[in-house]
């Protein structure tokens, strides 16, 4: 069996983003707050932005939030909230026609489970410095396409679908990750285990950023939805996309590995 970790970040939360809806179903009255909203470590906060002809710039711990309007209604940004995120207030920025302003909202508290794992390769735990040197270069690629923001460009559909059909949820969003007895950072994806060659496919219309074949991650695929929300594929056998390749909704990215 194979793994495949899909990694969401920035403005959609991993454990709460898989089920098959359409956009305009997702936008109908208070859905999105219905499903999305789970202002915890690692979450996401949905907040009411109010009503105007334009959608208003939001930003949180200076990155840019996705901001889409609810059919019939208002302005609401979805905020993801890192896993390092302490509990209590928290505030965006905003800007609009209005002026600029700032919206409080509450970091409720959680606590994620523990997972132990074994690595025959110990150079995954404690890397050598030559390891450390691809890591870090690795490391900047990496952060730079998460941090990707198209404007203007509303995600397909919100609530993703499933990257691969069949299989366990192996490892959960959010666990803190302990290798060889070393506490490492917590998991910031879902690892689905089907057998290796799956298609993986895409979960949400995108734009490929970045393909690499990584240190920790092996194989892997970003895909930019639009307004930060992007999704990473790892641990892959093949990879079938380019880096400026449009990938439609259910469109192969490649393979688990």
């Amino acid at each position: 069996m194979g793994t495949r970790r899909d990694v969401l970040r920035l403005g959609v939360a991993a454990a709460a983003l898989f089920a098959a809806a359409p956009l305009r179903a997702q936008q109908q009255q208070g859905f999105i707050s219905r499903k999305l909203n789970a202002p915890v470590p690692g979450g996401v906060a949905v907040l009411a932005l109010g009503d105007g002809p334009t959608a208003p710039e939001v930003t949180f711990l200076e990155r840019r939030t996705l901001v889409v309007r609810e059919e019939g209604r208002q302005w609401i940004a979805v905020v993801g909230i890192p896993l390092s995120a302490k509990a209590g207030e928290q505030r965006v920025s905003i800007s609009d026609a209005k002026g600029a302003r700032e919206l409080a909202f509450t970091v409720r508290p959680k606590e994620y489970a523990a997972q132990r794992i074994t690595l025959k390769n110990p150079r995954q735990v404690n890397p050598s410095d030559e390891d450390m040197k691809r890591i870090e270069r690795e490391m900047a690629e990496q952060s730079a396409a998460n941090r990707s923001y198209r404007a203007g460009v509303t995600p397909s559909n919100l609530i993703l679908d499933r990257p691969v059909q069949g299989g366990r949820l192996s490892s959960p969003f959010g666990l803190r990750r302990i290798f060889n007895g070393e506490e490492r950072n917590p998991h910031s994806g879902l690892d689905f285990a089907v057998p290796a060659g799956t298609p993986i496919k895409a979960p949400a219309a995108g734009v490929v950023t970045l393909v690499g074949d990584y240190f920790f991650n092996g194989k892997t695929v970003f895909l930019d939805h639009g307004q930060g929300m992007v999704s990473m594929f790892c641990h892959m056998s093949a990879i079938d996309v380019k880096v400026g390749d449009e990938v439609p909704r259910g469109g192969v990215v490649g393979k688990v590995g």
